[in-house]
């Protein structure tokens, strides 16, 4: 299941993960926010929050995560920044090992560090640096 939660920082998308993620949640809660960032030419500051993550809906979703990647790549030229925030051990190895395939930069944050994974967002990319 996927939540939209409020965002700490402006422009930031921020999202709680429980559960199994299925290709409904995907099309519905996750992807159309997203698109709209991309078309819209904003940078992509994405805060997800994943509590008790069960996996993916197998079938169809496989390759709709694969359409998006697909889809993100060609967006290199946006700034995009994630925040993932997560204890469970397996999610931060996975994070680790697939991170590079995600378009921009991506930074792993345990629960006890959420605020800084939202000041972190809040201000990364600030053309002020």
């Amino acid at each position: 299941m996927v939540k939209v939660i409020p965002a700490g920082a402006p422009g930031t998308l921020a999202f709680v993960i429980t559960g199994r993620l299925t290709r409904a949640d995907y099309q519905e809660v996750l992807l159309p926010p997203v698109r709209e960032k991309i078309s819209s030419g904003e940078q992509i500051r994405i805060l997800a929050v994943i509590e008790d993550f069960q996996g993916l809906e197998p079938g169809p979703l496989l390759e709709e995560l694969r359409a998006a990647m697909r889809l993100g790549s060609g967006q290199r030229s946006l700034e995009s920044y994630f925040a993932v925030v997560s204890d469970a051990d397996w999610v931060r190895r996975g994070i680790s090992l697939f991170g590079w395939m995600v378009p921009g930069e991506i930074r792993l944050f345990t629960t006890a560090r959420r605020a800084e994974a939202e000041t972190w967002l809040a201000t990364v990319g600030d053309r002020s640096d």
